[in-house]
This record gives C-alpha cells, structure tokens and sequence, in this order.
C-alpha cells in the first residue's frame, strides 16, 4: 500500500457548549474529531465563569481524541485555535491564572461599562473601537477585575482572549489576533493598533494586552512538553486564530461584501463583510458591532442574537423533553398557533436595540398553550430576531444586501428551524455541509500559516463545498410576516418600560 504522506491540519474551537478539536485535510474533509462540553460555573444570577486550567485540560483531551483517530499523526503539519469572543484569561509573569474567565455573557461588569459611557460617551468608544458598548466586552471585564478583584489584578501581567490562552500553552507566545482582538473595546480599528490613549485613561497597563498579530501567522513550534501531553508532533507549528464566528465565515467562503453569514449556535452571528469600518455612530447605538476579519483588509458588521441556540436549550429544560422529540412536537404545531410570541432576550437585547437591562418574554399566553407550542414559539421567535436584525444593518448605506445567505453551526441540525428561518426572511438559506465551520476555519488560518496554502483564496479553491438550499415555506409566510409586523416589531419598545422597573426593583433588592 502506499504510503499516505497527505499534510494535515488541526483545529481546535473553545465554544461555549464545547471544546472541540479536528483534523482537518486540506480539502476540509474531517479525518479525526472529538467534543467534550465546556464547563462552566454560574455562581449567582447573571454571572457565570470559566477555569483556565479546566479549559485547557479539556482542550488536551480532545486533542488526543482527535489524534487518536488519524493514521501517522505526524503528518498534522499546524494548530491553529478559535474561541468565543469577549472572555479573557488574566495570567502572571509566570502564565499562571490570576482570577476566573469571566464568560463572555456574564454581564456583572454593567457598573463598568455605565462608567465609560460617563466618561467617553458611547459614539466616542464606537469611532474607535466600532463596538457598541456592552458589559460584555474585555475592557469592562478588566476593570470589573481591577475594582473587585485587586490583588488579582495586580498580579496580572496579560489579558489573553481564551484562544490566545490555548494557544499560548501550546507554544508559549504571547499574541493576540485582530478579529479577538475587536471585542475587547481596547482596539483602534481603523489603524489595528490598541488604543493606549484610552487604556492610560482607565487605568489598564499598555503591556497587559498581548501583541497583536494578523491571523494565520505562525508563533511558533509546539513545545516539547505539550507535544508528549498531547499525542502531537514536535514539527507542529502553532498558529494564530481568530473569533469563532469569523472563523466559520472563512471556512465557509463569507469572505467579500455582498454575502452574509448566519452562525447558528449558543449566541447567533448575523455576519456580513465590509471593504471598511462604518463611521455612522447610529450604528453603535442600536447595538451593532464592527470588527476585523481573519481575512487581510477585509473588515465586518455584526449583527445577530446573544441567546440562539441558548433560547433552544432553555425551552427544551423547562419542558423536559430531549432534543429531537421536542422539535418533532413543535413540527406538529401549524405556524404561529395560537398567537404565541417569544421575544429572545434572554441575556440583553439583541441589534437593533441597545439594552442590557432587556428581558425575554412569551405573549399571547392562554390555557391552550402547550409544551410543543411553546418550543415553535421559540423557533419563530429567534428567526423574527433574525430578520430584526439584519433589516437594521441594511439601514446603512454601506452594508451591501447579501445575495447569498449561508448558514452554518449547530442549528442547521434541525430542518424545521432552517424553514422557519428561511420563510421568515423570505430568503432561500443555502446550508453549509461543513458541521466543523469554526474548526476547519482554524485549520485554514493554520495552513496559511505554515505555506500549505499560498493565501485565503488558495485555501477557498480547496476547500467551499456545495450547500444544501432550504426554500421558503409559502404556506407559512403569510402568519409570519403579519405577525412579525403586527406583533413581533413593537413588542420590544412596548416591553421596555416594564423590564427597566424589573432590573430597578431588582437592583434595590441586591
């Protein structure tokens, strides 16, 4: 038999839900995969965190999973790492954590960010930052640390975003990405530099953020002592990453103005390239984001649901169903029976509302109401937030309306949410069959990175396969639209009021 000497490629996706590592070839086809969930600790309502050393001793065991399942490991040629965005892991000189990771959702760092909205005004953060101010940012999670954790961060000498961590053990190089890099407030995005103006007025030591460097580029090799612990090669190359959802656009050819991508997983990515960041403060303050694609020169408008595929999971505990019955029943349900509303917002308030004092809701309850009505509820209410949202990005006169939508994650598991979606935006979905998006865009980055592809449109020719097209349900359109124009679009600002006297009254009681 011949012998295989086929370079491989491995990427590894530190998510919300899970950890998942998989090498990838270099036409994307997966060759071995692992997944273990991500732990996560939820100490008291609102707040929620990772461990660093829990995270990183799940990231090895799926890759050895995954190593495991390759013949002649030593053809993994690079690793390259995506994460969420927004959490950070503080270490010392020594690389050792000084504190928790703050989840990326965890908004006990609202006092920090009301703060800097006082100090700076919300336009001011967003002419640089292109970010529409949100507790959730790295920013406010460092001075959350500073005011409440003091001596811990003291101690802190970086602030790595969780990619940047795994990948700092795997090679130990200190480096952050661009597109990371962007949800940390820190960034000037016009020039790719970090703001010191801004971090010597709060208080932030320019040398805590770690330097910035351009995805794909290679850190260097694995060290010896991690490669023994993690079944890999020492001629592995690390490489740098990026933010998971700008990862799947790559993976999935998400690339050029004119295209968006629909990430479907935990939180929900409506995505779309720009050739340069929006100037238009009207744009942070509906709470859309900006941010620097993987790709060089390329730029992006973000868009999309805190709470996706968390609504789902959410409905599915309370109902106490498992996963597949209770979309079976909510597929017996006729479209937007009964009346009943869902308004995602769960965590905050989704673009175009800028509002973490938000709440979720149900309406139209009656006593008819049952558990699979309730989950199609959900099921249509996300995708009214889907339409909410990517009809206020195209407000602007420089989002180009996409052409193509594709859409990719864990929710292109279900066809019955797919048709929703697609009737709801009245839009044919063309449905990635790439179900390690985030994973395989790492693997790309590290490719790059290592000259097994010459750049991001080689690696395209390799790798975008077809999609599978879900068309619009014609039956279903009219409920739809009527109640997504009748009930769903004011539902928010008649909400408002009454979830703002809910934080005020709770916020008295703490």
């Amino acid at each position: 038999m011949a012998r295989d000497d086929t370079p491989l490629l491995l990427g590894i996706d530190v998510g919300t839900t899970n950890i998942k590592a998989a090498v990838h070839d270099l036409h994307g086809r997966v060759i071995g995969t692992a997944s273990t969930p991500t732990i996560t600790h939820y100490p008291r309502p609102h707040w929620a965190y990772y461990l660093a050393e829990e995270l990183w001793e799940r990231t090895v065991s799926v890759i050895r999973q995954a190593v495991a399942a390759v013949s002649r490991p030593e053809r993994i040629a690079s690793v390259a790492v995506t994460s969420m965005g927004e959490a950070g892991v503080p270490i010392d000189a020594h690389g050792d954590p000084t504190a928790e990771v703050i989840a990326w959702f965890d908004t006990r760092s609202q006092p920090q960010a009301r703060h800097l909205d006082e100090r700076f005004g919300k336009d001011t953060l967003f002419a640089t930052s292109g970010l529409s101010l949100q507790p959730i940012f790295g920013l406010c999670k460092m001075l959350w640390l500073r005011d409440h954790a003091s001596e811990a961060f003291a101690r802190t000498d970086r602030w790595l975003n969780v990619a940047d961590y795994i990948a700092y053990r795997l090679s130990g190089v200190c480096a952050t990405d661009y597109s990371l890099a962007s949800r940390t407030l820190a960034l000037n995005l016009a020039t790719l530099t970090w703001n010191t103006d801004l971090l010597s007025e709060v208080g932030i030591p320019h040398g805590m953020l770690a330097p910035l460097m351009p995805s794909g580029t290679p850190l260097g090799p694995i060290l010896p002592e991690v490669a023994e612990q993690t079944t890999l090669p020492r001629s592995v190359v690390v490489a740098t990453g990026g933010h998971d959802h700008v990862c799947g656009a790559l993976a999935t050819g998400i690339v050029q103005p004119g295209s968006m991508l629909n990430s479907l997983g935990t939180a929900e990515a409506v995505f779309i390239p720009l050739d340069r960041p929006i100037a238009d403060p009207a744009m942070g303050r509906q709470g859309y984001t900006q941010g620097a694609h993987v790709v060089p020169d390329r730029y992006y408008a973000f868009g999309g649901l805190y709470t996706s595929g968390a609504s789902i999971s959410w409905i599915r505990d309370i109902i106490g169903a498992d996963y597949d019955s209770m979309l079976a029943g909510a597929g017996d349900v006729p479209a937007g029976s009964l009346g009943i509303c869902f308004l995602p917002h769960l965590r905050l308030a989704n673009p175009p509302h800028d509002d973490p004092d938000a709440r979720g809701a149900f309406v139209g309850l009656t006593a008819d109401v049952t558990g699979p009505v309730l989950a199609r509820a959900v099921l249509e209410g996300l995708a009214y937030e889907t339409r909410s949202s990517l009809e206020g990005l195209m407000r602007f006169d420089e989002v180009e309306r996409p052409g193509r939508i594709v859409v990719t994650g864990g929710g292109t598991r279900s066809s019955l949410f797919l048709e929703i979606k697609a009737t709801v935006l009245d839009r044919v979905l063309h449905v990635s069959p790439n179900e390690e998006a985030t994973t395989h865009g790492a693997a790309m980055l590290g490719g790059i990175a290592v000259g097994l592809y010459e750049d991001v449109d080689h690696a395209l020719e390799m790798t975008v396969s077809d999609c599978a097209d879900v068309h619009p349900v014609l039956a279903w359109k009219d409920v739809y639209d009527a109640t997504y124009r009748g009930v769903y679009r004011p539902l928010y600002d008649t909400l408002r009021p009454l979830n703002h006297a809910i934080r005020r009254i709770e916020a008295g009681r703490s």
